[in-house]
């Protein structure tokens, strides 16, 4: 992806766009030595980073659409350790999406499928025109 598209966040994070869905959005990135913690494996702001981004571009998906999303609330869980050098793979949903919040989630895994982490959170929206009063406005 050219810079024009990516955040300066995800260009010195290595995170790379894999997948659009409707409400969905997958994301992958490669942890570098950099990225590890004193125990030697990924450290766990990486992982949150990763999450947060598909979660928030997931919401970029939208019709009518979101304009701005900043997450304001984040929880993870972290279920085994991530390796440096392995690609983690990190793909988020919509849950709900009103006119002013949405709920999201979201599932990190290793190869093979090994799950790493799962995430939730809550981000503040700006819609683009076109949403209307009726439609499931929160």
């Amino acid at each position: 992806m050219s810079s024009k598209t990516t955040s300066r966040a995800w260009q010195w994070l290595g995170i790379g766009l894999v997948e659009l869905g409707e409400g969905s959005a997958t994301v992958e990135m490669t942890p570098s030595e950099d990225m590890a913690n004193h125990a030697g494996f990924v450290h766990g702001g990486m992982i949150t980073a990763l999450a947060d981004s598909a979660m928030g571009r997931s919401l970029r998906t939208l019709v009518p659409g979101v304009a701005r999303a900043m997450s304001f609330d984040l929880k993870l869980n972290f279920i085994s350790a991530a390796k440096v050098g392995e690609k983690l793979v990190a793909v988020g949903n919509v849950v709900h999406a009103g006119r002013r919040t949405a709920v999201t989630e979201c599932r990190v895994e290793a190869p093979g499928g090994r799950l790493v982490a799962t995430a939730s959170g809550t981000f503040a929206i700006t819609r683009e025109k076109g949403i209307t009063e009726g439609s499931n406005a929160d």
